[in-house]
C-alpha cells in the first residue's frame, strides 16, 4: 500500500508530506482547495502526462514520490519486473518518484534509479488503480476485463499457458523451416550437384604435381629420347673411330688392376676404377630404360592436359588445392546431411503442431466453460449491487465471444482463434437504464453514473482486483446523501481488501472513513498555498458539520449521527 506520499512545487502545493495507513481513508475541504491536486499528482506518479504548467509559479523542479509498503510475496509480478531489471533494494519496499523541470526535461526514478516513464507506468499501473477525472481506471480497458473474469473464477490457466507457450515456439521453428524451404530445395540440388561432381574426379593429394611431370615429359617426349641416346651412345657405343667410354674406362681398369698387382698401394685406385665400370655399365641401363618410357605418345598426353583441366576447373570452383577441394566436399556433406535432418524435423514440429491445437482445443474450451459459468454469478452480483446504488434497472453483462481463424484450434466443428489466455474474448457491458441495451463499459457516459458502476463492479470483483491501492476521485458526483452512504460502506468493506482513497463531498460517505484528511487553502505573503492536515474526533464533527451546511449545534449533532451510524453493510 501507499505509506507516504510526498509532493513538492506542484501547482498550489508547495510542500506536503502525507502518512498514509491501510483501510479507507477520505479527504474533503472546499471546491477549489486542491483536493483533486493530489490525486492529479499521484497520477503523475504512476506515469501520467506531464509538462512545465504543473510546476508552482517560481519554481524550476517539481517532486513527487511515493513509498510503497508490502506484504513479502504480494504482487509478484511487480517483484519479478523489478528482479529483472535489477531495481531491488527491500523487496517489503517501493519507491517511486517523478521529476518536472521547467525547461522540459523530466525524470523517473524507481527505489532511486532513473528507469524509463514506460517501466514506472507499468510498475504503476499494478500498484495503484485510480478513477479520477482523466478515467485513469483499469476497469475501462477491456484488455482488463478476461483477467479479472478469470479471477473471479479462479480459472487455472498452468496447462494451457505452457501448451500455448510451446504451440508458439513450435509454430515460429515451422514458419522458418517453411520460409526457408524453397531456398533450402534449391541448395540441396547445389550441394547434390557439387559432391557428385568433386567425388567423379575421384581426386588424390599430390596428384596434380605428379601430372605436371608427366606433361612436362610427354609434351619433351623426342627431344628427351634424344638427348638420353646421345648419353647412353656415348657411354656404350662405338662411333666411327671414336670408342665407347665404356670400353675405354674397361681398358683403364684393366691396366689398373695389373698396376695393383705388382704395387699394392694402387689397389683402392684399381677397386675404384672397377666401381665406375659398374657405374656405368647401370647408367647405360638406365637410360636404355628411360628411351622406353619417353617415346611420344599423343593420347597419353592429351589424358594428362584433360585431367589437369578437370582438376584446374574444380580448383576455381571450391578450392586453390586438391586438399581444399576435399575438403569443401566434406563440408557440404554434413551440409546436406543436416538438411536432410531439417526435413525430418519440419516433419517433426508439424506432427507437434497438431498435437498441440488438439490439446489447446480441450484445455481452451475447459477454460471457456469456467468462465461462462462464472459470467453469469459476476453479472447477478453487480445488478444487485448497482441496485443498492440506486441504479434500479441496470443491467450488467459479461460478453464471451470467439472469432474465427482458419489457423486456430478445432473446436465445435470450426477453427477458433486463440492467445495466450485462451479462446474468449471478454467485454463488460452495461445497460444503466431500464429500456438501454446493453454497451460495452468503455463507452459508458462519465459522471454520477459512471462512478457508481465503477464502484459497484470494485466492490464485486475485489476479491480478484490484486491492486493493493484503490483511489476514488469525487465518486460522489451525481448523487444525494442517501445513497451516500451505501456509497460509503461499500468502500469501507472494499477497504478490508484494499486500501481505499477518496475524494468526496458528501459527509454520509466521509463518515465510514477510518482516516479523516481535510485539504485547506491559505494565501501566505500573497501566494496560495494548499495545506493537509488530519482530523481527531473533534475536528472530524467539525469538518462533517461544515459540509452539512455550516458548523452549527444541529449540524454538529447529525455529524455525530453520522460517524455512529457509520457501520458497513453486511
Amino acid at each position: 500500500m501507499l505509506t507516504q506520499l510526498s509532493i513538492v512545487n506542484f501547482a498550489i502545493i508547495e510542500e506536503l508530506e502525507l502518512d498514509l495507513g491501510p483501510g479507507f481513508t477520505v479527504l474533503t475541504g472546499e471546491t477549489g482547495a486542491g483536493k483533486s491536486i493530489i490525486i492529479d499528482a499521484v497520477e503523475l506518479l504512476l506515469g501520467g502526462r506531464a509538462d512545465a504548467t504543473m510546476l508552482r509559479k517560481g519554481a524550476d523542479l517539481a517532486r513527487v514520490e511515493g513509498i510503497f509498503e508490502m506484504e513479502v510475496g504480494d504482487l509478484a509480478e511487480v517483484c519479478a519486473l523489478l528482479e529483472e531489471q535489477q531495481l531491488v533494494d527491500d523487496p517489503r519496499v517501493i519507491v517511486l518518484a517523478r521529476e518536472i523541470r521547467r525547461e522540459g526535461r523530466n525524470l523517473c526514478r524507481i527505489n532511486g534509479r532513473v528507469v524509463g516513464l514506460a517501466l514506472l507506468k507499468t510498475v504503476g499501473e499494478l500498484m495503484v488503480d485510480v478513477h479520477g477525472q482523466s478515467e485513469h481506471l483499469s476497469l475501462l480497458k477491456v484488455s482488463e476485463h478476461l483477467p479479472l473474469l478469470d479471477r473471479f473464477a479462479h480459472s487455472d490457466l498452468d496447462e494451457y499457458s505452457k501448451a500455448y507457450r510451446r504451440i508458439t515456439a513450435v509454430r515460429k521453428d515451422r514458419e522458418q523451416f517453411e520460409n526457408a524451404e524453397r531456398e533450402v530445395a534449391r541448395r540441396e540440388d547445389l550441394l547434390r550437384y557439387q559432391i557428385d561432381e568433386i567425388e567423379a574426379a575421384r581426386l588424390r593429394p599430390g596428384e596434380v604435381s605428379d601430372l605436371q611431370t608427366d606433361r612436362d615429359r610427354l609434351a619433351n617426349a623426342e627431344k628427351l629420347a634424344g638427348l638420353a641416346l646421345n648419353a647412353r651412345g656415348a657411354l656404350e657405343e662405338k662411333i666411327g673411330d671414336r670408342v665407347s667410354a665404356e670400353e675405354r674406362l674397361s681398358e683403364a681398369t684393366g691396366a689398373l688392376i695389373s698396376l695393383a698387382e705388382i704395387d699394392p698401394a694402387m689397389t683402392s685406385v684399381s677397386q675404384r676404377a672397377q666401381g665406375l665400370v659398374e657405374e656405368i655399365s647401370q647408367l647405360a641401363s638406365e637410360l636404355r630404360a628411360y628411351l622406353e618410357e619417353v617415346q611420344p605418345d599423343p593420347m597419353r598426353l592429351d589424358e594428362v592436359e584433360a585431367r589437369l583441366s578437370l582438376i584446374h576447373d574444380l580448383q576455381r570452383k571450391y578450392g586453390d588445392d586438391v586438399e581444399a577441394i576435399l575438403q569443401y566436399e566434406a563440408r557440404a556433406r554434413e551440409e546436406l546431411e543436416s538438411i536432410v535432418h531439417a526435413e525430418e524435423r519440419l516433419e517433426a514440429l508439424r506432427v507437434e503442431e497438431t498435437e498441440l491445437l488438439t490439446r489447446l482445443a480441450m484445455l481452451g474450451g475447459q477454460l471457456s466453460q469456467t468462465r461462462r459459468d462464472s459470467a453469469g454469478e459476476l453479472s447477478e452480483a453487480i445488478t444487485e449491487d448497482l441496485a443498492e446504488l440506486n441504479m434500479e434497472g441496470a443491467r450488467f453483462a459479461v460478453e464471451i465471444e470467439w472469432k474465427d481463424d482458419p489457423s486456430g484450434v478445432l473446436i465445435e466443428g470450426k477453427r477458433v482463434a486463440f492467445g495466450p489466455h485462451g479462446l474468449d474474448q471478454v467485454e463488460f457491458l452495461v445497460a444503466p437504464n431500464p429500456g438501454e441495451g446493453l454497451k460495452p463499459l468503455a463507452k459508458v457516459a462519465s459522471g454520477g453514473e459512471t462512478s457508481r458502476l465503477m464502484l459497484g463492479l470494485k466492490s464485486v470483483l475485489a476479491s480478484a482486483d490484486r491492486r493493493p491501492t484503490l483511489i476514488f476521485d469525487e465518486i460522489d458526483q451525481g448523487i444525494g446523501g442517501r445513497i451516500g452512504t451505501v456509497v460509503g460502506s461499500k468502500l469501507i468493506r472494499l477497504a478490508q481488501r484494499h486500501q481505499v482513497l477518496c475524494v468526496t463531498h458528501l459527509p454520509q460517505l466521509a463518515a465510514h472513513a477510518d482516516w479523516h484528511y481535510q485539504v485547506e487553502k491559505h494565501v501566505v505573503h500573497g501566494r496560495t498555498l494548499a495545506r493537509v492536515s488530519p482530523l481527531e474526533r473533534e475536528a472530524r464533527l467539525d469538518e462533517l458539520a461544515e459540509m452539512l451546511g455550516n458548523l452549527s449545534d444541529a449540524n454538529r449533532k447529525s455529524a455525530e449521527a453520522l460517524l455512529e451510524g457509520a457501520i458497513p453493510m453486511s
